[in-house]
């Protein structure tokens, strides 16, 4: 129950800061400059990067040498398969990045607004699963420096939630939807956090040798958002350092957040 409660809090507080930026459609009507969008997405990617690494490949490692196993194993495994899944996810759900025409997945007579919901929805999953997870191993582990670690992932996924939140608003406005309803759809973008952290934390209390598998599958399923879509976007265009300054300043917020929370 201390593992719900605590996931609830923590991808309560994530959605949470992805409401807050679906709020600045009410003071803004345009999309931020595309620099401004590029640093936004690497920061993005910085942070998931490095939680990939610290908040869950890291442990899933340790707890897995402590059960008397072969760390890599685990943490190689469960790597790849979350990115298989997200591969699948990618490949059957029907959604539209930002910028593009042509919308991904099996084909459908959605909207294109809907698809574009569903892309940022999408790529929401693993960031609910991670901090899931993290609270998960804190309550199994019983230790404070644990649950520091988890609310400094929850902390740094928040940050990064924010200008995620606007980068749904502000497109949906501009597509000629109201502002509200521009704000509640970028809002719920991030509601599948919360759902996705509970539903692993009750598979986590379940099965609790397997949580250095879960750890490293949620690291694989973030890495692959990464390396497939956020920094391909924060680097398009002839200039691409404000991508690359945003890569490098969100590793560091995150990694300062682990080392010094956790």
């Amino acid at each position: 129950m201390n593992a719900i409660a605590y996931t609830a809090g923590g991808t309560g507080f994530t959605f949470f800061m992805t409401m807050c930026g679906a709020a600045m459609v009410f003071f803004f009507k345009k999309s931020p400059r595309e620099s401004i969008q590029r640093v936004f997405l690497g920061f993005a990617a910085g942070v998931m990067i490095a939680a990939s690494v610290w908040s869950l490949l890291i442990p899933a490692i340790e707890r897995a040498e402590e059960a008397g196993g072969i760390g890599w194993i685990p943490a190689a495994g469960g790597f790849m398969l979350g990115i298989a899944f997200l591969m699948l996810m990618d490949a059957l759900l029907p959604h539209l990045h930002l910028g593009a025409d042509h919308p991904e997945g099996l084909s459908s007579n959605l909207k294109r607004t809907t698809l574009l919901v569903l892309s940022v929805t999408l790529h929401n999953i693993p960031e609910g699963m991670a901090v899931g997870l993290a609270f998960a191993a804190a309550a199994q582990e019983g230790s404070p420096a644990a649950l520091s670690a988890a609310a400094a992932l929850a902390l740094g996924m928040g940050i990064q939630n924010f200008p995620e939140g606007a980068a749904v608003s502000l497109p949906l406005r501009k597509e000629g939807f109201g502002v509200f309803r521009s704000f509640l759809y970028g809002s719920l973008s991030g509601l599948v956090e919360l759902i996705f952290g509970v539903l692993v934390v009750l598979i986590a209390g379940s099965v609790a040798p397997l949580m250095p598998w879960m750890l490293a599958f949620a690291a694989g399923a973030m890495m692959y958002v990464v390396v497939e879509e956020l920094i391909p976007e924060a680097h398009l265009g002839e200039h691409s350092h404000t991508g690359t300054i945003g890569v490098m300043a969100g590793f560091m917020v995150m990694m300062i957040l682990d080392v010094a929370l956790g």
